[in-house]
């Protein structure tokens, strides 16, 4: 049920991303859970936590709407984690990462090289890695302890695609997910050696590349205000998903 939960939460938000779903377009649970060829109860649990990531806005009593969001605020918000987040493992790396918190990261290497060894297809990779990814990321910027950069990063997760766990990627070509979900992991390697011999600098700026992944998934850079965000055409909407 997890699992399905998961893949259930990136296609919604693929669809959102891919203009298969549009700006204001009220999600009903039935017509979406027959789309996905899934029951109500995973796509009744992922529309709050798609609106949590400001994907969704909720609609009273009617459910949730999609919302409308600018290209431009969402790679600047993405740049921003990156910044925040480099600051809180510089803050760590300078102060030592404590043997606890270093088996904690090793494991979620572990975990990671794990789901790319299997080269899953596409869309069940990309499930899995997105909690691993989030788990990956909460465990640096807990160990910071910095109570500001923590608040700032909530501030900044709220905003579409942003978020660790929110990956998405704009088409479902199988060897794409796993080329850039490989070299996105790479990097965490990098940056778990870089807490361990202490390199400050190194590690804030690895984390501050490691963004970077993000942004080459949802193509964000090429697409344009307002038009990228409309739904295209009835006849060339994606039909028939189905989560096998």
């Amino acid at each position: 049920m997890a699992k399905q939960h998961a893949w259930v939460v990136t296609q919604i938000r693929e669809l959102i991303l891919n203009g298969a779903l549009g700006s204001g377009e009220r999600l009903a649970e039935a017509a979406l859970a027959e789309r996905l060829g899934v029951s109500r109860t995973p796509v009744r649990q992922a529309l709050p936590l798609l609106a949590q990531e400001g994907l969704l806005a909720e609609a009273g009593a009617r459910g949730f709407v999609v919302r409308g969001f600018s290209s431009d605020d969402i790679l600047d918000a993405i740049d921003l984690r990156g910044a925040l987040e480099g600051m809180a493992a510089r803050r760590l790396a300078e102060r030592g990462p404590s043997p606890g918190l270093l088996g904690s990261l090793r494991q979620a290497l572990a975990t990671g090289d794990a789901i790319l060894e299997r080269h899953a297809h596409g869309e069940e990779e990309e499930a899995e890695f997105a909690g691993l990814n989030g788990a990956f990321h909460d465990l640096i910027v807990a160990a910071a302890d910095s109570l500001v950069i923590q608040e700032a990063i909530q501030r900044v997760n709220a905003r579409p695609f942003v978020d660790p766990r929110a990956i998405a990627f704009e088409g479902h070509d199988p060897a794409r997910v796993h080329m850039v979900l490989s070299y996105a992991h790479q990097q965490h390697h990098a940056i778990v050696a870089a807490l361990e011999s202490r390199s400050g600098a190194r590690v804030e700026a690895l984390m501050r590349e490691h963004v970077q992944p993000v942004k080459d998934a949802t193509n964000l850079k090429r697409r344009i205000d307002g038009a990228d965000l409309a739904p295209p055409p009835r006849s060339e909407r994606k039909a028939g998903l189905r989560h096998g």
